[in-house]
């Protein structure tokens, strides 16, 4: 089953920029992230995601994807949609968080390794 997890955001998302508000991507970063890493604390980062602020916004069931500026050169971002920790307005901080999501092939991969089962 696809999870709920893409829709909200861009649910939350819609919602911030209808009512002239500025949606604010929480995540957690990891090896998988393509961030600017001179803006990373504590393993995360906070991004401003307006249509004002970046470029070329895509969300689907597994990544996050923009362009934006920092210090005055463009970057490409990228986001695993598991990594999300929250999208929220800033004025008013009204939105959503997610817990981070253990990926499937990660699971996997270590009840391969360690001879345990996977138990949910």
């Amino acid at each position: 089953m696809i999870s709920q997890k893409s829709y909200l955001i861009k649910a939350i998302y819609e919602w911030c920029e209808d009512n002239n508000l500025t949606p604010y991507l929480a995540t957690m970063v990891d090896s998988k992230t393509d961030v600017p890493m001179q803006y990373v604390e504590d393993n995360r980062i906070i991004l401003n995601i307006s249509s004002n602020s970046c470029k070329d916004l895509f969300i689907d069931h597994e990544w996050v994807t923009f362009k934006a500026t920092f210090s005055g050169s463009i970057k490409d971002i990228a986001i695993p949609i598991d990594n999300v920790l929250a999208i929220f307005a800033k004025e008013n901080g009204q939105g959503m968080q997610f817990e981070v999501e253990v990926r499937q092939s990660i699971d996997n991969e270590a009840q391969k390794n360690s001879g345990l089962k996977l138990v949910k």
